[in-house]
């Protein structure tokens, strides 16, 4: 018995011993891929030494004699700190990410070889100028520059992810950074999505008119109601199968509300307490880690640059000079169409034109699969654009038999000279030159917001297509392709697109939110991101007479809701200090005590505070409840709340107030009913997941900023190593905003928000802040790759300088690359 018990203790611990061993040669082989910032290495095709010297937060500083050499470090320092990610949003350009992952990722490459992006990237390449290619392959190679040192070095072949997962790399090419701001256009596309909700929703609502109230337009725009399209979209609605293509963490079509978003604003010398301008920016996607930004200088021949960059691509995307700074919003301007095309009834290969029928143009594409049997897509695209599969945004459940939906959009062009207007925009001088070069940029459609030393301005940049005034659905639905009038008419002139410089007022700025009014087909857009958040800001903006650096910070913070504000006083006019006092433990007594809260609070979306989560609970089940009848399964489509909705019903404006009641119930239901169900509802779901302690509710414990890494977040014990999470103020509509998930087990998860954030002092512009909302590091076991974490959750900023000497104070390391002989 004796010797069993010392064979076991020995079998024992040779297993203990065993596992202690893989566990060193996994953290041995995942260190060797941690950059070493103090170095010296000779690298080919530099034409003079250059320094990257990186401060205390890690963020490069590049100096070198020419701007070729410049850009040729700033790849190797995104190649350094960012390889997988860079790799992954390639593939995903490319459509190849199943060679790595398998079958969960066909739908995303099947749709992104339709959609053409990389060929596109590559023809685009003929179409920029000496100079853009120059920097292009001068980028590349200092990519390929840190390939060539991990591979000859043996450094952990560049990143850990390498080691789980079988992705060659193949050297970076000039067309692989005009791929991914095509692929950053994706991410941040809106229309697509709302003009298939828009149909679905037409074709299932007893009522079609009502449309207006569940997916309002933006007030102010004049449109009094929606044209009858309902007879475009056929048969009623069937309700197919979804694809979790929009669901997938690697996938880049977000639904609507999940698309680019952004807070964007500036002051001019008058409406300023040091007399010189002032720009804020905060740029808002999905959260991930790393997170999409990473932030760089660039010393070149036109002066010092500052400010975000995307891995993958050499430009300031938002940032300053000495001379100009630069902010962006999406600017929710309708870039895309659907088509209904009708297929020959015989010959499917050919579609109906204006002229008759054509071929449809075609081509095969094999789709490689981990460990299965790669597949054959043939691929087909008419006059308006490429067909796409019914699994993208449901398109199914759009299409009629006999027909295919194509889309088109100015972000599939062939020429797209983008990155050559923001390389351009980088040396801009002054407002006028910036707003100047940016002529050239094509999509995805932005507001770029621009400061001198004197003047601010603001205009909506990217093409805007040219719709015929006789459009059939003016671009909100669904048309049929094969008319004349619903086809584009080419685009509008730079000249058309909204412009704002120098106002009057001297405050400019954007929050999504309707920047013009005009008659379509000079509309811009009938769909704009914001209605809430511009109300707080213009009231923030107004109530001080000149604003500093610090008070533009607090603006970004800002975490009171004015919807909170306004749905309240809504919802709860016939429930506030209604009744006698009810007894402990009682239904009727937890809805008093959560009103009791709730008639005490401002509309702050603090993450210590209950009243947030019963608030966010109360309206998202009064939504559901009001709209469950009418549109059945499709209600559950419907993951955020739409204030102006709740808003139009207990106003009843229009007759609005038809949603409160149930169609299948006999009584009729007020609105006041429907509210104190769903406060209900949402009591008894707080007390299920967070427990009955009103008081000891923590709005941060639900709103927790999810930084996920996209492939290593799930996997048990790994994901607490690499998924990042804090406790954050905001929600939805508030400034500093953190929109939640909206959908499954804890749907106030906050999944999008900023990841830079950026305030710029042009009276002293190194005393300019940013920040982001991880670190400069994807490697997670380097210790930037979460330093930042913790400053952007207090809302805290790091220097944003370009003095030279305060850089090298600080620095964690120097790099020095020379010229090999």
């Amino acid at each position: 018995m004796a010797q069993i018990f010392t064979w076991l203790l020995r079998i024992a611990g040779t297993l203990v011993a065993l596992i202690v061993l893989a566990i060193v040669m996994m953290y041995y082989l995942g260190t060797r891929s941690l950059p070493d910032y103090d170095d010296v290495l000779q690298v080919p095709y530099l034409s003079a030494p250059v320094e990257i010297v990186r401060d205390n937060a890690n963020v490069p500083h590049i100096f070198g004699s020419n701007d070729e050499d410049v850009f040729y470090a700033l790849g190797y320092a995104h190649a350094q700190d960012r390889l997988w990610q860079m790799t992954l949003m390639r593939r995903t350009a490319q459509g190849r990410l199943s060679e790595v992952f398998g079958r969960e990722t066909v739908d995303i490459d099947n749709v992104m070889r339709r959609l053409d992006i990389y060929p596109l990237a590559v023809a685009s390449l003929e179409v920029q100028d000496e100079k853009t290619m120059r920097i292009l392959r001068a980028y590349a190679t200092g990519v390929n520059a840190r390939l060539d040192q991990v591979n000859n070095e043996a450094l952990g072949r560049g990143a850990p992810e390498m080691f789980l997962f079988n992705a060659p790399i193949a050297p970076w090419r000039p067309a692989d950074s005009m791929a991914i701001i095509k692929l950053m256009g994706v991410r941040l596309a809106r229309q697509l999505d709302t003009e298939v909700l828009r149909a679905r929703m037409i074709k299932a609502l007893p009522d079609p008119e009502r449309i207006i109230d569940i997916l309002p337009d933006a007030p102010g725009t004049g449109t009094a109601a929606l044209p009858e399209y309902a007879h475009l979209l056929g048969a009623p609605v069937q309700y197919a199968d979804s694809s979790d293509i929009h669901t997938h963490p690697l996938s880049p079509f977000a639904p609507a509300e999940m698309a680019g978003a952004s807070n964007v604003w500036a002051a001019a010398p008058s409406r300023s307490a040091s007399g010189g301008t002032l720009l804020a920016n905060d740029p808002h996607l999905g959260f991930s880690a790393p997170g999409i930004w990473y932030l760089a200088r660039l010393e070149l021949q036109s002066g010092g640059v500052i400010g975000g960059t995307i891995p993958g691509m050499p430009i300031v995307l938002t940032g300053r000079s000495d001379k100009l700074g630069w902010g962006l919003t999406s600017a929710g301007m309708d870039d895309q169409d659907l088509y209904l095309e009708e297929l020959h009834p015989v010959n499917k290969d050919e579609y109906r034109t204006p002229s008759g029928f054509e071929k449809l143009k075609t081509r095969k594409s094999i789709i490689n699969i981990k460990d299965e049997t790669p597949i054959t897509i043939t691929m087909h695209w008419t006059d308006n654009g490429p067909v796409l599969p019914g699994t993208l945004y449901n398109l199914a459940n759009v299409m009629q038999p006999g027909h295919a939906v194509s889309l088109g959009w100015t972000l599939l062009s062939p020429n797209d000279t983008s990155m050559m207007a923001a390389l351009r925009l980088m040396e801009a001088q002054s407002v006028q030159e910036g707003f100047s070069v940016m002529e050239d940029y094509v999509a995805p459609a932005q507001n770029l917001m621009l400061v001198d030393s004197e003047t601010i301005g603001m205009k909506m940049i990217g093409a805007m297509p040219r719709r015929d005034a006789r459009h059939e659905t003016q671009g909100r639905l669904p048309s049929y392709g094969w008319k004349e009038e619903n086809r584009w008419q080419g685009v509008f002139p730079y000249a058309s697109n909204p412009e704002f410089i120098a106002p009057a007022g001297g405050i400019l700025g954007n929050t999504n939110n309707k920047v013009v009014e005009r008659p379509f087909p000079n509309h811009v857009s009938f769909d704009w991101g914001d209605t809430q958040r511009v109300k707080r800001w213009e009231k923030l903006m107004q109530a001080r007479e000149v604003h500093t650096r610090d008070s533009f910070i607090e603006a970004q913070l800002d975490a009171v809701s004015t919807s909170a504000r306004t749905l309240l006083a809504l919802i709860g006019t016939e429930l506030w200090f209604t009744g006698e006092a009810a007894e402990d433990g009682t239904p009727l007594r937890r809805r008093q005590r959560a009103l009791s809260l709730l008639a005490e609070w401002s509309g702050e979306m603090n993450e210590h505070m209950p009243e947030p989560l019963i608030y966010s609970a109360w309206v998202r089940s009064l939504q559901l409840r009001m709209v469950q009848d009418e549109l059945g399964p499709l209600a559950a489509e419907l993951t955020h709340v739409e204030p102006l909705f709740i808003e139009r019903a207990f106003r009843d404006v229009d007759g609005a107030s038809v949603w409160c009641d149930v169609i299948q119930s006999q009584p009729i239901e007020t609105c006041a009913d429907m509210a104190r169900l769903a406060l209900d509802d949402a009591l008894i779901w707080i007390e299920e997941n967070w427990g009955s302690a009103l008081e000891s509710l923590r709005w941060g414990d639900a709103h927790q900023a999810t930084h996920d890494h996209p492939v290593l977040g799930d996997v048990p014990l790994l994901r607490y190593f690499v998924n990042i999470r804090q406790s954050t103020n905001g929600g939805d509509s508030t400034l500093q905003r953190g929109l939640t998930r909206g959908r499954g087990e804890n749907p106030f998860a906050n999944v999008h928000g900023a990841g830079y954030r950026g305030v710029y002092d042009f009276a002293d512009p190194d005393s300019s802040v940013f920040v982001t909302s991880t670190g400069q590091s994807g490697h997670f076991l380097s210790r930037h790759y979460d330093d930042l974490a913790q400053l952007w959750r207090r809302g805290e900023y790091i220097p944003m300088s370009l003095d030279e000497d305060l850089a090298r104070a600080g620095a964690v390391g120097v790099t020095t690359l020379r010229p090999a002989p």
